[in-house]
């Protein structure tokens, strides 16, 4: 597991580290049930206070990406797999609205983009 961080970005450390998580259980990277880092290890291995990777941890389990097993530890969630089937299913769906307005894909696309950032 590599998680991508960088201290210079302007983007908050938790959010970068629950952005890189949550890329790789979404793009299979990370299977179900793999077991992650403890969270003061993530941090130390980082470089960055343990909440912060504890409120990444938190956003990702609240997501049903991750679930806690108590002192057996943090893995991915079954229920990842469910959360990208949502994703793609409501996907589908604003496509057929945008080619219902009559746009094109990129427009859709740019649309999309615009709404996630």
């Amino acid at each position: 597991m590599s998680i991508s961080y960088d201290p210079a970005s302007a983007v908050p450390s938790f959010e970068q580290v629950r952005t890189s998580l949550a890329s790789q259980i979404n793009d299979g990277t990370l299977a179900v049930g793999t077991k992650l880092p403890t969270v003061r290890g993530l941090a130390a291995e980082l470089g960055i206070a343990p909440n912060t990777v504890a409120r990444a941890y938190r956003e990702l389990e609240e997501a049903g990406l991750l679930e806690t097993r108590g002192r057996a530890g943090t893995f991915v969630g079954a229920t990842g797999d469910e959360t990208l089937s949502r994703a793609q299913a409501a996907a589908a769906t604003y496509a057929e609205v945008i080619r219902g307005l009559g746009l094109s894909a990129e427009q859709g696309v740019a649309i999309a983009a615009a709404a996630l950032r």
